[in-house]
């Protein structure tokens, strides 16, 4: 029997006790504390780079599957779907068919946009970097919804734990010359633009693993707090940020101290494989983005009220890679945002 049917009301009392029961099944961390309750009027939103399919950990996909079930999730914006160990297809594929929902990855290698809700048109931007869905609740309201992944070479934190009197050029140049990633966040914002939905009539979302820190977590104060950090106009998340993108963590927890949303690593904190004694860079990699249209007649607009990263508690490091609960070295960051009509939002 499939979890979800294929139409799903959120504030419906089947949707919360299914809920409910599988947070009961969870080891602790895993559960969302103090989440809002689903509604009518909210959406959910969960991005999550699974690891190689969830393949790395015993039981990974199954796993997987119930951290998707106990966040209740009306998308889920994945990286990292590949082919699941043995006879089994592309996680998303496997995860739509077990819950009874719908995806979209082909032609994709990886990316994966994944949810209960109507798929109404799917978009395509690179097999590696960009797929995108537009989608329709069951009242009508509609949103683009879009799983990105950019390079992980030359990852600035790393750069800067490895060789500490680096230049701030020389951790710029990491975003802009040694790796892809400004060029293909750029190359993303001009296919949105191109494609007419940085202005479009409905809520755009853009959410995934970006591979680089936000320039709103590196600021004087958090460089005083984490030694692998400076004060840098880190160009990805500025890009993003020009051209109206908000990133719904930040505008609910502004200060990155007191909320830093780390999700690299909860699975490798101290030596990556193979090295050793090599200290962690600790980041917020993945994200969610949102722009809304603009303020004209009686839109649907989006505003976040809550985000968190799971696992909310970590396992002991300890705990063999394969023998873990969580079975990603990526966290997942869980958003829930709330529908309004422009005239209404707050």
């Amino acid at each position: 029997m499939r979890w979800a049917p294929e139409k799903r009301t959120h504030g419906s009392l089947a949707s919360l006790a299914i809920a409910a029961a599988a947070a009961i099944l969870l080891p602790m961390g895993w559960a969302v504390a103090g989440a809002e309750e689903p509604t009518d009027d909210t959406l959910r939103v969960l991005v999550w780079n699974v690891l190689h399919g969830a393949n790395d950990v015993n039981d990974g996909p199954e796993k997987a599957l119930e951290i998707i079930k106990a966040a209740n999730p009306d998308i889920v914006l994945l990286q990292e779907s590949y082919d699941i160990d043995g006879e089994r297809p592309k996680f998303g594929a496997w995860a739509a068919d077990q819950l009874g929902w719908h995806q979209h990855q082909e032609p994709s290698t990886h990316l994966c946009v994944l949810t209960p809700l109507e798929v109404e048109t799917t978009f395509f931007h690179h097999e590696w970097h960009g797929v995108g869905a537009l989608l329709k609740d069951d009242r009508g309201r509609s949103l683009l919804a879009w799983s990105i992944w950019f390079d992980w070479k030359h990852f600035v934190g790393y750069t800067l734990r490895d060789a500490p009197d680096s230049t701030d050029e020389q951790l710029l140049a990491c975003e802009t010359e040694q790796s892809g990633r400004f060029k293909q966040a750029t190359a993303l914002i001009e296919h949105l633009r191109a494609a007419g939905q940085l202005d479009a009539d409905v809520p755009l979302l853009v959410g995934g693993d970006f591979n680089c820190p936000s320039h709103l977590d590196w600021t004087r104060d958090t460089a005083r707090v984490f030694p692998r950090r400076r004060a840098l106009p880190l160009p990805v998340s500025m890009a993003m940020q020009r051209v109206g993108l908000v990133d719904v963590f930040r505008t609910l927890h502004p200060n990155p101290l007191q909320h830093p949303g780390i999700t690299w690593s909860p699975m490798y904190r101290g030596p990556m494989p193979g090295d050793e004694g090599t200290p962690q860079a600790f980041e917020r990699i993945d994200r969610l983005y949102l722009k809304n249209p603009a303020s004209e007649g009686n839109r649907w607009v989006l505003r976040p009220i809550h985000a968190t990263v799971l696992p909310e508690i970590w396992e002991d490091d300890t705990v063999e890679v394969r023998e873990r609960s969580f079975p990603s070295d990526h966290g997942a960051l869980l958003v829930t945002l709330r529908w309004f009509q422009d005239a209404d939002a707050p």
